[in-house]
């Protein structure tokens, strides 16, 4: 950043300002993302924390680095979002022909979103010295999850500090409050998130290659049999913004039942999400088509799998996939 870029974009130009904003677009998306657990979420508050930037940019005095500057009007935007208790509500059971068990318990976090691994290539976010995450794993689905439980400032904490590593003092600055403060909060939200489920390793083995194959194999053929022996025994299954979720092989395996009883056929498309193998899900039809059905992402341990999220087709965009397909 050069002071004569500045003082343009002060002086209302936005174009200098786009230029001065755009190295950190996309590690800001990502941080709204972790901060909400959504990905149109993240999209539209850093629409209005860029906003914000714009119209603040003159109290901009270069105490702090511009993307410090960025991240604490960004990090602010989300606790905003997060207090207004405005997300969107858990969905009634809507899956035709299909009768679903009763479930092990409803999920609180409907909003939840995959993130396309395709948006993270290429990007690199400077971390601080005392980050404690691998980035990997600061993207999975257990870890978002996890944070979706937590107070908001207790989750601006734990990100600033743990997944980004902001010294203590700048994010005591960014969120208005004190060193002491911070340290309490960090100190709590690691205490929840050392309760969390697994997280998925960065680069998957040859035998994961392997079980990712069988599982693809299985699931097309409607053999529920064979999904099973692919799960572990504490399996788990969500499906936001349905809140129903299945723990436990017996209870996972019912809901499979259930689901190809009814006798759907469904083609995967291999994709990636959060880090995660994921597949777009396409339910065959009688006229040759198969419909988008929902995206399925799986957590893997070892030569299991330990959790299945499906997600609603209206996250395809995302992830460059198409609404149907037509059948060879």
């Amino acid at each position: 950043m050069t002071t004569a870029l500045l003082e343009i974009a002060r002086a209302g130009d936005g174009a200098a300002f786009r230029e001065l904003i755009d190295p950190f677009r996309r590690e800001l998306h990502v941080h709204c993302y972790r901060m909400l657990g959504s990905y149109q979420d993240a999209e539209d508050v850093l629409q209005e924390a860029l906003l914000a930037a714009w119209t603040g940019l003159a109290g901009y005095e270069g105490r702090s680095s511009l993307r410090t500057w960025l991240y604490r009007i960004a990090t602010n935007s989300c606790l905003n979002a997060r207090r207004a208790e405005s997300r969107r509500p858990a969905k009634e059971w809507d899956v035709p022909n299909v009768q679903p068990p009763e479930p092990t318990r409803l999920g609180e976090v409907p909003w939840l979103e995959p993130y396309p691994d395709v948006a993270l290539q290429g990007l690199t976010i400077p971390l601080g010295p005392e980050a404690r995450y691998e980035q990997s794993e600061s993207m999975s689905l257990a870890f978002v999850t996890a944070l979706q439980a937590l107070p908001p400032r207790q989750v601006a904490v734990l990100i600033l500090r743990d997944v980004l590593g902001f010294p203590a003092q700048d994010v005591a600055e960014m969120l208005e409050t004190t060193v002491s403060a911070v340290n309490s909060a960090l100190k709590r939200a690691r205490a929840t998130l050392a309760q969390r489920r697994d997280a998925p390793a960065s680069v998957p083995t040859r035998a994961e290659h392997d079980l990712i194959e069988r599982f693809v194999q299985a699931y097309a053929s409607a053999d529920v049999d064979g999904l099973v022996a692919l799960l572990t025994d504490d399996i788990f299954i969500s499906m936001p913004p349905l809140p129903f979720e299945y723990e436990g092989l017996d209870a996972v395996a019912g809901f499979l039942a259930a689901v190809f009883r009814s006798g759907r056929t469904l083609d995967l498309v291999p994709s990636s999400a959060n880090g995660q193998p994921a597949f777009g899900a396409y339910l065959r039809g009688p006229d040759g088509v198969s419909h988008g059905n929902g995206l399925i992402v799986l957590t893997l341990r070892g030569t299991k799998i330990c959790a299945m999220t499906r997600f609603e087709s209206s996250v395809f965009p995302h992830f460059g996939l198409p609404r149907s397909l037509r059948s060879e």
